[in-house]
């Protein structure tokens, strides 16, 4: 994700900000004795993105990804909406706890920019719904000259998207975030029952806002090629525990990151930490190196 990147990331201040009251009310509401369903992955699972990921001999990158990952951030289905038998293909290749959380594709949000697009959602949603239990939740990001002017749109939208399909918003112009456009957004998505995208990225701190408007979080943390990033996702992890505490319910967290065979396997070190925090087992990836594996 090229979106948020800057020159020397050592002088951007990675602080998380703390929760916003809202957001620890509504997780109140949903307090349970459940577990709480985690699902981390990254956004791409090709052996371009992923150098030194991939043992070698690998013949199909995907059903491998998905003995390493519990999900997958599906940008695929961004430049076109998938085919039926595509979406049972992906389906077949992996586990059945495997979730994929597939991106609305750009001729709704970006070319169309959600006018007249009832048939192109109909296709999309008739397609994923064959994911069956291992769709995770789609998730819709604006263009970034969307602008709040056009919010009696995206309500439309809302309004009218298939009930009972899980769906996460992100907005990137920044008049979204100016507090009192904010809470109007924010207060839409919780009467839709939707849930608000969370990005962590270098460039735009304004986009962690920290604002829960269900008790799903969907995280996409965009890494800073840098040593920050650990301290980063040191300071999700205490997010994390709060959050549970107060009740959430699903974790979905998509770490963007390209890596190399020198290049250390973010989300490994993620898991291995949450784990301990949380007493939870999710499994560890492995980073290939050479013929073996070893944990990073």
């Amino acid at each position: 994700m090229k979106f948020g990147q800057v020159t020397d990331p050592s002088q951007i201040d990675f602080t998380i900000p703390p929760s916003p009251d809202r957001t620890i009310q509504l997780l109140q509401r949903y307090k349970n004795d459940e577990p709480l369903a985690i699902f981390i992955g990254c956004a791409k699972w090709t052996r371009a993105d992923l150098k030194g990921f991939y043992p070698r001999g690998t013949k199909d990158e995907l059903t491998y990804y998905a003995t390493q990952f519990n999900a997958i951030e599906l940008n695929a289905t961004f430049y076109s909406s998938p085919s039926k038998q595509q979406v049972e293909t992906w389906r077949d290749k992996t586990p059945a706890d495997f979730k994929f959380f597939p991106k609305i594709p750009q001729s709704i949000s970006h070319y169309s920019r959600l006018l007249r697009t009832d048939e192109k959602v109909e296709a999309f949603v008739d397609a994923t719904v064959l994911f069956e239990d291992k769709l995770g939740m789609a998730f819709l990001q604006m263009i970034e000259n969307f602008k709040p002017k056009n919010i009696d749109r995206l309500a439309e939208f809302l309004r009218k998207f298939p009930k009972g399909y899980p769906l996460s918003v992100e907005v990137r112009n920044q008049e979204w975030f100016t507090p009192e456009i904010a809470e109007t957004y924010f207060l839409l998505l919780e009467e839709n029952k939707m849930t608000n995208t969370i990005v962590d990225t270098p460039g735009r701190r304004d986009m962690l806002h920290m604002r829960l408007t269900s008790p799903t979080a969907f995280v996409r943390f965009v890494s800073a090629n840098h040593a920050l990033d650990y301290k980063r996702l040191d300071e999700w992890i205490t997010t994390i525990v709060q959050w549970k505490e107060a009740g959430l319910q699903q974790l979905n967290f998509f770490i963007h990151q390209k890596i190399d065979v020198e290049t250390p396997l973010l989300a490994a070190y993620f898991i291995e930490n949450l784990n301990l925090a949380l007493g939870s087992t999710i499994y560890i990836p492995q980073k290939t190196v050479n013929s073996g594996s070893i944990h990073i």
